[in-house]
């Protein structure tokens, strides 16, 4: 049994659909649907997509749900719920611009940048509110990383301890022989 009946204008619609889309989601899904008009089995259409069985069941209930838009319109991108990105492509210049400069020179107490500095830095000179997440992923993207410094004040020698037993030891010895001279002397 053949999942999805398409009639001739409705083939037509996506065989041309195919060649003039630019949308990759349109594109995908306008050849499982062919490809389920044409008999193959939903598992292997899912396989040579990449995608679940349960999105191809849904993009075939689509063309079912929707008869009154066009078909175009139905297999397009339905827009979202929730908040669009609106930072992602203003913050990751300015971070990027901002990679090989010190902190200090903007006057920041700091020899590094961190996550929390550069959420200060865009609030305190490009009014971005942005959260300290999203400077992270910026970050991420733009595979920037820094390292804290590593402070080494005093340095040991390599042989501190042998150095110090050895005087440790010499100083014992001559306190011992000034003592031993002075108990023979007393005797």
């Amino acid at each position: 049994m053949t999942l999805v009946i398409l009639n001739c204008r409705e083939r037509r619609v996506i065989e041309q659909l195919i060649v003039s889309t630019s949308e990759a989601t349109t594109l995908r899904r306008a050849q499982a649907l062919l490809w389920l008009s044409q008999g193959e089995a939903v598992a292997a259409v899912a396989a040579r997509l990449q995608v679940t069985r349960q999105a191809v069941y849904k993009w075939a209930a689509r063309i079912d749900e929707c008869s009154a838009k066009e078909l175009a319109a139905r297999l397009a991108e339905t827009p979202r719920t929730g908040r669009p990105r609106t930072l992602t492509g203003i913050i990751d210049p300015l971070i990027d611009a901002l990679s090989e400069t010190d902190p200090r020179d903007l006057d920041y107490r700091s020899t590094v940048w961190t996550a929390s500095l550069l959420t200060q830095y865009l609030a305190d000179h490009h009014q971005l509110a942005v959260s300290r997440p999203s400077v992270s992923l910026a970050l991420r993207r733009l595979e920037i990383s820094w390292k804290r410094p590593r402070h080494q004040l005093s340095l040991r020698a390599k042989f501190w301890r042998q150095a110090k037993g050895a005087e440790t030891r010499a100083f014992s010895q001559s306190t011992n022989s000034d003592l031993d001279a002075r108990r023979d002397h007393h005797l």
